[in-house]
């Protein structure tokens, strides 16, 4: 009789399961299932219940499952995978930039830059306030200055305030009918010191150029009018439009306490600074966030550990805002590489300044703040783009181990170079190499603004993603959204070919997309620390999905870049379908 008792809760257990089965309300099947599960052979078919995964299987298991009432679709063989991560982007900046007069990186002739700035303000979207101001300006801008100034400085923008804000968010070039409203003068740029002078182009008797680096910059952006709430609503709406578009419905927001016109390089944040919170809560309580937002809150670089209380406050604010969280904080370590900004930290100096960049976090310090960030529960995701940069990251890193021994799934964004020895350092210490592999191209910024200036040796470790994958560091996909494009196929593709106008950037650090396809699902779900929610298709996590136009698995790299998305699914919800 005890041996039957066991039997029988088993059964009841079975029929259970079984009718819990029976309720799919949504199936996908004939297709080629990718469920970033690692080890798990593709499957045939998918059930979804309630907005999670109900079962994956083949055609025959899942369709068994089908009610009077459940949804059924054929999908053809057409390829069926997780909804797609980004571990790193700013996307209801990027949304307010799309609405706006935006270059998108692309560099016109300087003639023809000053009629396109003109049709622009003629169709109305090029001011803020009596501003004009462009986004999305190449670097390859700020060599040329002087030409700028010759165009700009006269005539009709004599009396007229010009800014060309940079497409990386750290730069950006003024007029001087915009610099002489900031006060930026050769007499400021005396009576600074030798880094915040160096933030400044000037020429040989110290008169402002016009181009603006860092803190600089963020005199300029601190003067932008601030955007109605209508406008900034608009432009959340769209930056959970465009990403459900290309497939993405989850990301890590690295700035999220922080608005368009806040200095982000030195931020120190109050309990005000809440940025684009109050955006994401007004989708989710509109039922218009489509996508989980991981927010993580910009403190500064030398932050003491009491300072963290000031970032609790923030989060407490919008605890329990439906698919928003907060896993951490973000910590700039240092700048940008490109000139002539520099402000990247190099173990080596710059050719041409003999200087070795800005290194922004105290190696002394930093260790403390990381474990204060840990005793909270949160993780660090730290912007390095130089190879000091990520070294002291890591140094900080390895100093909370020794303390705390279980890894912390602390993540390092940009990684444009990276020393040799920090490689297993990433996978010893846990750490997430959230990479934009849609940078590793030969163009401009890597061939004219940064080869020429680095050391040969250092301009080999350019995003080395293999070597990275090779030493066990796990890779996660980001785009740094609005500085370059937030579509993850683009980035997939570039990621193998890393072909360019320019040439190919370093092919020996290609990496094959099928790692990419985990680096932009499961492994970007661990750095936003929503593995078990999301990032993967099995049974109990939520329902994000998407359908795709090609099949991923067997087209050239270049039909790759261009793959579209069918329809995309939050929480079993089609929340995007592209028109035939």
């Amino acid at each position: 009789m005890q041996r039957a008792i066991p039997r029988l809760l088993a059964a009841v257990l079975a029929f259970s399961t079984l009718e819990a089965m029976a309720a799919a309300d949504l199936i996908f099947y004939n297709a080629k299932v990718f469920t970033a599960e690692p080890g798990r052979p593709l499957a045939q078919a998918v059930a979804v219940a309630n907005g999670q995964i109900l079962k994956v299987g083949s055609d025959a298991e899942i369709r068994a499952l089908a009610g009077a009432d459940t949804e059924q679709l054929d999908l053809g063989g057409k390829v069926l995978m997780p909804g797609l991560i980004d571990t790193h982007t700013h996307p209801v900046m990027a949304g307010m930039a799309s609405l706006r007069a935006n270059l998108y990186d692309e560099v016109l002739p300087l003639a023809e830059l000053e009629q396109w700035i003109l049709e622009q303000d003629q169709a109305g979207i090029a001011r803020m306030g009596d501003l004009i101001v462009i986004s999305g300006s190449s670097s390859a801008y700020w060599q040329q200055s002087a030409e700028l100034g010759r165009i700009f400085n006269q005539g009709r923008w004599a009396e007229q305030p010009l800014v060309l804000d940079g497409i990386d968010g750290h730069t950006g070039w003024a007029n001087q009918a915009m610099l002489k409203r900031l006060g930026i003068n050769a007499e400021l740029v005396r009576s600074l010191d030798d880094k915040e002078r160096g933030f400044i182009g000037t020429d040989a008797q110290l008169n402002p150029t016009g181009y603006l680096a860092e803190t600089a910059w963020d005199r300029v952006r601190s003067q932008y009018p601030a955007p109605t709430p209508e406008f900034l609503l608009e432009a959340a709406r769209a930056a959970v439009r465009i990403n459900n578009e290309v497939g993405v419905t989850a990301w890590m927001d690295a700035a999220a306490n922080a608005g368009d016109s806040d200095g982000l390089f030195e931020m120190r944040p109050t309990e005000q600074d809440v940025g684009v919170l109050p955006l994401y809560r007004e989708l989710a309580e509109k039922g218009e966030l489509s996508a989980h937002v991981a927010a993580l809150l910009v403190t500064h670089p030398q932050s003491k550990p009491a300072d963290l209380a000031v970032l609790d406050k923030v989060m407490q604010q919008f605890q329990g805002v439906p698919n928003l969280s907060f896993p951490g904080i973000k910590v700039f370590s240092d700048g940008v590489m490109e000139y002539p900004g520099q402000t990247a930290a190099m173990l080596d100096p710059f050719k041409n300044s003999l200087k070795r960049g800005e290194l922004l976090i105290d190696p002394k310090s930093f260790p403390a703040l990381v474990q204060a960030t840990e005793q909270r529960g949160w993780i660090m995701h730290v912007h390095a783009v130089g190879d000091r940069a990520v070294r002291e990251a890591l140094n900080g890193f390895e100093a909370a181990r020794s303390v705390n021994p279980t890894p912390v799934p602390h993540s390092i964004s940009h990684l444009q170079m990276v020393n040799p020895r920090e490689y297993p350092r990433f996978k010893q210490l846990g750490v997430i190499a959230s990479m934009q592999l849609l940078w590793a191209t030969a163009e401009s910024y890597t061939e004219e603004l940064v080869k020429p200036y680095v050391s040969a040796a250092a301009y080999q470790t350019h995003y080395p993603a293999r070597s990275l994958h090779q030493a066990g560091a796990m890779l996660a996909g980001a785009s740094d959204w609005p500085v370059s494009s937030p579509n993850p196929w683009n980035a997939i593709a570039q990621a193998s070919t890393r072909e360019g106008p320019l040439g190919v950037l370093n092919a020996a650090e290609s990496i094959d997309r099928q790692t990419m396809f985990h680096a932009y699902t499961l492994n970007a779900a661990k750095a936003l620390r929503l593995d078990q929610q999301i990032g993967s298709l099995v049974p109990g996590k939520q329902a994000d999905l998407i359908v795709l136009d090609r099949d991923v698995f067997e087209v050239s790299d270049a039909e790759l870049f261009d793959t579209q998305v069918l329809r995309t699914y939050f929480a079993g919800r089609l929340v995007h379908q592209r028109e035939s």
